[in-house]
C-alpha cells in the first residue's frame, strides 16, 4: 500500500473514528485502525464491536492495499505533524509495519493483518428515513443529560428513540431518564419514521452521533432494526447495536394533576440557584423552594459550613409550599430550556414536579423532589 493523504483530511478523520477506541484493550486488533487505500480514495474504519465508524478521505493512491495500526498512536503522530504537511502512508515486503512520512519525519508503526479486523456486519435494516441534522442534534442535546450511567439499570443507559401518535399527528420522540429526573422531546415525526421499532440508542453512541452531527452536513440517512442503527453522515457512517432491553412506560411518571403553578424568570433562578448550593454538601446537594404568593425563597442548611437564603420574585398564586430539590439536576434542566421563563407545575413535597419553557414546549422535564 502507498498512499498520500493531506494533513488537516487525516486528522479530521481520524479525529472521528479514534474516539470509538478503547485506549486499554485485550483484544489488540480492536487497538487499531483499518486504513483502506483505493480508487476512491483512504478510507478509516475504528470499532468497539458495540460501535463502528466509518470515513472515507481524499488521497492519492499509488499502489492501493489494506492494513490496520493502533489508532491513538496514528492519531497523535498525524496531529504532531506540521499545518499543511503531506502524509505519506507506506506498507510493503512481510516487515509487519507501516511507515509514515512527512516532510523529514519519518515512523515505522508496528501494524497487523486486515483479515484480523473485526466486521460489524449491518445485516438487515428494514426501516429507513431521513432527519434533518439540527432536529437530531436537538432530540440528543435536550435529553442527553438525564441518561444514567447506572450499569444495573442498563436499559436507561441510553436515550429511547421512538414514533407516536399525538392529537392526530405523528411525533418522534426522545426520552432518557435516571430516576431522579426525566427529559422528554418531541419534534413532527420525519417521513418514512412511521412504523419504527422503538430503539434504545446507548450512551456511548450518543456521544459520537452529537460530535458527527457538529461536523456533518444538513441530513442525517438513518436505517435501523430493533437491534442496530446505521447513520450517514456526510461522509462518514456510524453503525451501533441497541441497547437489548425494554424502555420503562415513562408516560406514567409524567404527572398530569399537578395544579400549583410557578413562572419564574429563568436566568436570574438558575443564578440563585447557583449561588445559594455554593453552601451545599458535595453529597446531598439539596435547595429547598419555599412557596408563598408571589415570592419564592430559596436555601440551603449545611451543618457543616453554614446556610444561604435569596428570595424572587415570582408568578405564584397557590397555596404555600416547601419543596426540595437537588441543585445540580435542576441547574442541568434550566440549562436546556430555551424561553425567558420557566414554567414548574406543582403537587406537594413528595410528588413529581413538571418543568417546562411554558404549557405546551416541545420539551418537558420531571424532576423527583429531595426531602429537606
Amino acid at each position: 500500500m502507498r498512499v498520500t493523504v493531506e494533513r488537516a483530511a487525516l486528522l479530521r478523520s481520524l479525529g472521528h473514528v479514534h474516539r470509538v477506541v478503547e485506549r486499554r484493550n485485550t483484544i489488540p486488533i480492536l487497538s487499531n485502525v483499518l486504513l483502506r487505500a483505493t480508487e476512491a480514495g483512504l478510507q478509516l474504519k475504528a470499532t468497539d464491536l458495540d460501535i463502528e465508524v466509518t470515513e472515507t478521505v481524499p488521497a492519492d493512491v499509488s499502489d492501493p492495499g489494506a492494513t490496520t495500526v493502533p489508532a491513538h498512536v496514528l492519531h497523535d503522530i498525524v496531529r504532531k505533524l506540521p499545518d499543511g504537511a503531506q502524509v505519506s502512508l507506506e506498507t510493503g515486503g512481510e516487515s509487519g509495519q507501516m511507515t509514515i512520512r512527512s516532510g523529514r519525519s519519518r515512523f515505522a508503526l508496528g501494524a497487523l493483518p486486515e483479515g484480523d479486523f473485526p466486521d460489524l456486519a449491518a445485516g438487515e435494516l428494514p426501516h429507513s428515513f431521513e432527519i434533518q441534522a439540527a432536529d437530531l442534534k436537538r432530540l440528543i442535546d435536550k435529553t442527553q443529560f438525564a441518561i444514567s450511567t447506572e450499569e444495573t439499570r442498563y436499559y436507561l443507559n441510553g436515550i429511547y428513540l421512538h414514533t407516536i401518535e399525538v392529537e392526530g399527528a405523528l411525533k418522534m420522540r426522545a426520552v432518557a431518564t435516571d430516576g431522579h429526573r426525566l427529559a422528554r422531546v418531541e419534534m413532527d415525526a420525519p417521513a418514512g419514521s412511521q412504523g419504527m421499532p422503538g430503539i434504545i440508542v446507548p450512551r456511548k453512541a450518543v456521544a459520537e452521533i452529537q460530535k458527527l452531527v457538529d461536523d456533518g452536513g444538513e441530513s442525517v440517512a438513518i436505517d435501523l432494526s430493533p437491534a442496530k442503527i446505521r447513520l450517514r453522515f456526510a461522509g462518514v457512517t456510524l453503525i451501533s447495536k441497541l441497547i437489548d432491553g425494554t424502555f420503562p412506560d415513562y408516560q406514567r411518571v409524567i404527572p398530569s394533576g399537578n395544579d400549583k403553578r410557578l413562572t419564574v424568570e429563568r436566568e436570574s433562578f438558575a443564578r440563585a440557584v447557583d449561588r445559594v448550593s455554593t453552601i451545599s454538601s458535595e453529597r446531598g446537594r439539596a435547595v429547598k423552594l419555599g412557596l408563598q404568593e408571589g415570592r419564592l425563597a430559596l436555601s440551603v442548611n449545611n451543618p457543616d459550613s453554614g446556610s444561604a437564603t435569596e428570595e424572587l420574585d415570582v408568578d405564584y398564586e397557590a397555596a404555600g409550599l416547601d419543596i426540595g430539590f437537588n441543585a445540580r439536576y435542576l441547574l442541568d434542566i434550566t440549562a436546556q430550556l430555551e424561553g425567558d421563563t420557566a414554567l414548574f407545575k406543582l403537587a406537594d413535597p413528595g410528588s413529581p414536579t413538571l418543568i417546562q419553557d411554558r404549557e405546551g414546549a416541545p420539551a418537558l422535564y420531571v424532576l423527583m423532589p429531595m426531602r429537606v
